[in-house]
């Protein structure tokens, strides 16, 4: 059964448009990392969170995975941090950023140990997890660690339950078709109460509703099929009839941004700006219901970068407040 509780636990803080990064390096996939990133490292993944820190954003993210199958590694790279030594990493150099796993496959992991880590990380860091779940999409990984593909729905699903439970509660209690948790306690105990906020990714019709029925918050994998507005609907819609009035916090990602005039070409998929002009673009996602964004800027260099990160939280980030 899904969890019911009387409220969400919600962390964005409320008004405007919470603005979060996805750290570089962390995930050097030819899709989505950018050229300079290939030889960045700890120290550039160091400065961009302070930036972040420093200048207001809402949460640093890192993704998950754990091995990448030979044939697919030109394309994806076998480059993917570990999320939790990752956010570990990051905050003991920050401050007040939220740490944000975006997003974390729990099916591949027993839920006493996703539990465990999330709940330390959360005591080191002062409360500041949010927890980003979902099913995984790489067959051939789940084949590597000997995990069923098909029905991973259904153990993500009975996962959430679990580490939400041991999350909230010392010496969870947990009957399911996989696993059994009783008797046993898990410490240290998670600073936030009365658990770290679990957002749930991905951006079917199964993800769309089990974040509704099961999530505190939503994390978009790519563009929804049906398009952005109407998975929002579909979620409230979901969250409505399994939850009532408990609020869910939306995310979206943006496109490519530039603050101010480029001098170099952008490529496709791309914006520049003044923040105003960008700000008016992001707007439009607050008016669907989003309240919080993952920011991807174009750059050529951890400077540029670090620069455009300061520049957006000046120009852009004033004009997302309501």
């Amino acid at each position: 059964m899904a969890e019911r509780t009387p409220s969400a636990v919600t962390v964005v803080p409320p008004g405007g448009l919470a603005c979060g990064l996805v750290l570089p390096a962390v995930a050097q996939s030819r899709l989505i990392a950018q050229e300079w990133e290939r030889s960045a490292g700890p120290t550039e993944i160091l400065r961009v969170a302070r930036a972040c820190d420093d200048h207001g954003f809402f949460y640093v993210a890192v993704c998950d995975h754990i091995a990448i199958p030979r044939d697919k590694a030109d394309a994806m790279s076998t480059t993917w941090y570990d999320p939790i030594a990752t956010l570990g990493f990051v905050a003991a150099a920050t401050e007040r950023v939220r740490l944000l796993s975006y997003v974390y496959v729990l099916p591949y992991r027993h839920p006493l140990a996703s539990a465990k880590s999330f709940a330390t990380l959360d005591r080191l860091s002062a409360g500041r997890v949010i927890l980003g779940v979902g099913a995984g999409h790489l067959e051939d990984e789940f084949a590597a660690l000997g995990i069923e593909f098909r029905g991973r729905g259904g153990v993500l699903d009975e996962a959430i339950d679990a580490v939400s439970d041991a999350l909230r509660n010392e010496y969870p209690e947990h009957t399911g078709p996989r696993w059994s948790l009783r008797g046993f306690g898990v410490g240290p105990r998670p600073v936030q109460s009365p658990r770290p906020p679990i957002w749930i990714g991905g951006s079917t019709e199964s993800a769309l509703r089990r974040a509704a029925v099961r999530g505190d918050g939503w994390l978009p994998q790519g563009t929804p099929r049906m398009g952005l507005a109407a998975a929002i609907r579909t979620i409230r819609e979901h969250r409505e009839k399994a939850r009532g009035a408990d609020p869910i916090e939306i995310g979206a990602n943006s496109e490519r941004l530039y603050v101010g005039k480029p001098a170099f070409e952008l490529g496709p998929d791309a914006r520049a700006g003044s923040g105003a002009e960008i700000a008016s673009r992001l707007r439009a996602l607050r008016a669907l219901g989003v309240s919080h964004l993952g920011v991807r800027f174009r750059t050529r260099s951890c400077d540029e970068l670090v620069e455009q990160i300061a520049a957006f939280a000046s120009e852009v980030m004033p004009h997302l407040r309501d």
